[in-house]
């Protein structure tokens, strides 16, 4: 694990209203994730892990504080820089995984790399090596409704690195999945970690899971607290 912060929150709050009653999700949530680190995110349902997934991930503004990515203040910045920075800097992994069903496990990976700019030829030759990673090679060319709910959501995982960003965002990547496979997925999840140094924060209500990464982060009243802090 490096000393290198890549993605950091700083007093960061979120208010949503509801009629004229204001709802408070994070109150003053403060994050720094480096790179090769597996961060757990844990807490129970409605208290603000998918909105502080949302907003590490620029994909929502938080209503006071700072989201800096390498440094960088994101909030100030316009709609197409955060959109080229999100696109660049982070991958996103979800519950389900989103895979286009009428594209091949090899296709959906490459996807994303040609919108980037590669070759057909260089995504291809990259989508093999991410799928060899995860054990898939034998599996490229079958489409979604052939692969189990793990493979589903192993290409999902190597699909969401497939730009090389420098942060993976997940949102209980493995709920979907009966415990066995969730346990072989986030193995596989926590290889990649380690072999491209990616920084991970991965929300899970699956303790046992979360106790095998590096930290975990618990969403308490509106902010982070350290596993074990009060």
């Amino acid at each position: 694990m490096s000393d290198d912060v890549v993605l950091s929150l700083e007093s960061v709050t979120r208010t949503f209203w509801v009629g004229d009653t204001e709802l408070q999700i994070l109150r003053g949530a403060d994050l720094r994730l480096r790179a090769g680190e597996l961060v757990a995110l844990v807490g129970p349902s409605g208290a603000g892990k998918s909105t502080l997934l949302h907003i590490a991930g620029l994909l929502e503004r938080p209503t006071s504080g700072r989201v800096l990515v390498n440094g960088v203040d994101c909030v100030p910045l316009g709609d197409a820089a955060r959109t080229r920075l999100r696109r660049e800097t982070i991958g996103f992994v979800y519950q389900f995984h989103h895979l286009l069903p009428e594209f091949s496990a090899r296709e959906n990976v490459m996807i994303p790399q040609m919108i980037d700019g590669l070759s057909r030829r260089e995504a291809r030759m990259r989508a093999d090596q991410l799928l060899k990673m995860v054990g898939l090679e034998a599996r490229a060319d079958h489409r979604p409704a052939r692969l189990s709910g793990g493979e589903q959501q192993r290409v999902a995982i190597v699909r969401a690195i497939a730009n090389v960003p420098q942060v993976m965002l997940a949102d209980e990547p493995t709920g979907n999945l009966d415990p066995q496979t969730a346990t072989e997925v986030f193995a596989q999840l926590r290889h990649i970690v380690r072999a491209t140094g990616l920084a991970a924060l991965i929300a899970t209500h699956n303790l046992q899971l979360a106790s095998a990464m590096d930290r975990v982060l618990e969403v308490r009243d509106g902010v982070l607290w350290e596993s074990g802090t009060a």
